[in-house]
């Protein structure tokens, strides 16, 4: 069994949303092998807990206006460290670049196969690493100032 045209068409809709809101190394797996709940995963991370919550806002908005999809259930709000997005077809998974190093999500699912993203999510992929490597730059320049 694979993810079926409808899956695939969310996920496109979904990863373009979070790269047109810069979301980090996006990347979608078919799980409809391996789980019955649903046919596929799209994983997004950002730097902080606002852009988190932009890009969910962004993937949620352009799945209404142009699918007309609603999420049947939408989970981690509070903290925005990591929002799921549950469209049964398709499940959502933006995580704070924190959250997404320690989980590793994509460990679990390497087997699967990724699902082919517009050029603009493919494009977003070792963002995440190149915007820890800036910061970890940023914050040893400070360091080295304040001695």
């Amino acid at each position: 069994m694979t993810a079926t045209d409808r899956s695939i068409e969310l996920i496109n809709v979904a990863a373009q949303a979070a790269a047109d809101k810069l979301a980090h190394d996006i990347i979608a797996y078919d799980v409809s092998d391996v789980l019955s709940i649903t046919d596929a995963f799209l994983l997004a991370s950002a730097p902080n807990d606002r852009q988190v919550k932009s890009i969910v806002d962004e993937i949620e908005e352009q799945l209404n206006k142009q699918l007309g999809a609603k999420p049947v259930r939408r989970e981690g709000d509070r903290d925005a460290r990591w929002i799921l997005l549950d469209y049964v077809d398709i499940v959502v998974h933006v995580q704070h670049s924190e959250e997404r190093v320690f989980y590793a999500l994509e460990r679990l699912w390497k087997d699967c196969p990724e699902i082919g993203l517009p050029e603009d999510a493919k494009a977003t992929r070792g963002k995440g690493a190149e915007h820890a490597e800036q910061k970890a730059a940023e914050e040893a320049d400070l360091d080295g100032e304040l001695r």
